[in-house]
C-alpha cells in the first residue's frame, strides 16, 4: 500500500543497518505504525488504540518498539507480527523510547518526567526480546521529551521541558552532567524547551535542539526562519558548557 494518509499528522524515520533498510512511518492521530522496505511499500501495519508518539527499531532489525499517549509501550515483532505490551505509568504519555547499540538496555521517558530503564535479554534468532525492569529515574520535574543512548552505550541523555538535557552513566544510571539553557535573569521566565539531542559518533559531544525562543549564551545556530527553526547547541558531555564546533 502507498505511504499516504490524509488528515493525520505523520512521523517518518529511515533506519539502515547492514544490508537491510526499514522505512518507518506512524500517524499520531490514528494510532497506526507502518514498516516497509526500501521500495517504499508498506509491508507491516500495527494498530494501537491511542496516538503514537515514538518508535525505535531494535538492533536485531526484527522488533519495533512503539510508545503511545496512553502510557503503553508495544514490542512488535516484524517477522511474526506478534506484539506484547507494558505500561510503566497508566495514562501518562510515553514520549520517547530508545535501545542502546549493544541491545543491553531500553529506556523510555514520559510526561511525568520519569525515565524507565529495562535490561534486555533474548532477541536473537527466533527468541523474542524480554524486558527486565532495571531502574526508574525521576529525571525531570516537567515533561521528559527525548531519551538517547550514546554510540558506545556508556551514556544516556534525557531532554525535557524543564530546559535541561541530563547525561546519565549507564554503569549505575547516576547523573553525570546537566546541560541547561535556563536563564539566571529573574525577569526572563523561559528560554523554551530542550526538544531533542544526538550524540557524536565518538560519544564525546552531544547536540541539543531547543525551541526558537531559546537563547543559548554559548555556541548555537538557528534553523531556517527564526520563528520556525530549532536552536541547536553542541556540548562536551564531560563539561556543563557548550563546546566549539
Amino acid at each position: 500500500m502507498p505511504w499516504k494518509r490524509s488528515g493525520a499528522k505523520r512521523g517518518t524515520a529511515c533506519i539502515t543497518r547492514s544490508q537491510l533498510s526499514w522505512f518507518l512511518t506512524w500517524w499520531f492521530s490514528g494510532g497506526q505504525a507502518c514498516a516497509g522496505s526500501r521500495n517504499l511499500q508498506c509491508q507491516r501495519i500495527f494498530q494501537v488504540n491511542a496516538p503514537i508518539n515514538c518508535v525505535c527499531l531494535h538492533p536485531n532489525q526484527a522488533e519495533l518498539i512503539v510508545g503511545d499517549q496512553s502510557g503503553a509501550i508495544h514490542i512488535w515483532d516484524l517477522k511474526t507480527d506478534h506484539n506484547e505490551q507494558l505500561i510503566p505509568e497508566p495514562e501518562v504519555s510515553v514520549n520517547s523510547v530508545h535501545i542502546d547499540p549493544d541491545a543491553s538496555y531500553m529506556a523510555a521517558v514520559n510526561s511525568s518526567g520519569n525515565c524507565y530503564v529495562w535490561n534486555l535479554t533474548g532477541g536473537i534468532g527466533e527468541e523474542v526480546t524480554q524486558l527486565i525492569p532495571k531502574t526508574k529515574i525521576p529525571a525531570h520535574n516537567r515533561y521528559a521529551l527525548q531519551c538517547k543512548f550514546s554510540p558506545d552505550s556508556t551514556l544516556l541523555a534525557t531532554c525535557s521541558a524543564d530546559q535541561t538535557c541530563k547525561i546519565w552513566r549507564t554503569s549505575n544510571f547516576s547523573l553525570m552532567t546537566e546541560l541547561s539553557i535556563k536563564s539566571n535573569n529573574p525577569g526572563e521566565t523561559s528560554r523554551g524547551w530542550m526538544w531533542d539531542c544526538a550524540f557524536s559518533g565518538d560519544s564525546q559531544y552531544i547536540v541539543t535542539g531547543g525551541t526558537p525562543t531559546a537563547h543559548c549564551p554559548w555556541f548555537g545556530w538557528v534553523g531556517p526562519g527564526t520563528d520556525t527553526g530549532l536552536r541547536f547547541s553542541m556540548w562536551d558531555v564531560t563539561k556543563p558548557w557548550c563546546a566549539h564546533v
